[in-house]
């Protein structure tokens, strides 16, 4: 799950980045307001974190000019403002949540878990499909109650197709979720993590859409 960290404070943006790294998220990390704003402009994050007290364009403005562009990305506020006039403010212009510094990384990601769900209209934790079931928590996979064991390419893939489980998603739009800034991606990386998913957890679970991209198929296929 690729996010959005907006944070100016280099010691807590780094200990945040390297915290949700090592929990399973593929974050891009920037430092001010103007550059929080133009990456929530492209839509290529499934959720942010937000601090309010950034250089160059506040985050209160950041978050108003993201709304009223029509951006539905999840926000999670996150900031040294603890005042109830303030969170409410946030809450208002179009926060999805308000985390008061300091936080727990553990409650923070679990936090931006149940953003990204809730936006995909999945209220568990764990995803279902197929005799497949995904708990992004513990990002564990099993088959029939029996453990798969994924990479963590595969895993992220798997996440992203279940949580627009039935919708067709490019290759472009499935990249985006499993690489952060500067990784380098093969031409047909999403390709070959298909290929491995449908041998570990069946060819019908997974649909190519020729010339559009994947979809997760909610139902076996009809023979």
């Amino acid at each position: 799950m690729r996010i959005l960290l907006a944070e100016d404070d280099p010691l807590l943006g780094d200990g945040l980045q390297a915290g949700l790294s090592q929990l399973g998220f593929q974050v891009d990390w920037v430092r001010d307001g103007v550059a929080a704003e133009y990456e929530l402009l492209a839509e290529v994050h499934a959720a942010a974190v937000l601090d309010l007290g950034l250089p160059r364009r506040d985050g209160m403005d950041v978050l108003s000019t993201v709304r009223q562009a029509g951006i539905r990305v999840p926000v999670l506020v996150l900031t040294a403002r603890d005042g109830v006039p303030e969170r409410v403010r946030g809450l208002d212009i179009g926060a999805d949540d308000y985390v008061v510094k300091p936080v727990d990384l553990h409650e923070l990601a679990a936090r931006l878990r149940a953003l990204v769900r809730r936006a995909h209209g999945q209220p568990q934790e764990r995803l279902r499909a197929q005799g497949v079931e995904l708990d992004a928590a513990t990002r564990a996979v099993t088959l029939d109650g029996a453990p798969v064991q994924l990479s963590t390419r595969e895993f992220d893939l798997l996440h992203a197709l279940m949580l627009g489980a039935g919708r067709v998603l490019s290759r472009d739009q499935l990249e985006q979720q499993l690489y952060r800034w500067g990784q380098e991606v093969e031409s047909n990386a999403v390709e070959v993590h298909v290929h491995h998913l449908r041998r570990k957890l069946g060819a019908g679970l997974i649909q190519t859409v020729r010339g559009v991209g994947y979809r997760l198929a909610l139902q076996p296929a009809v023979a």
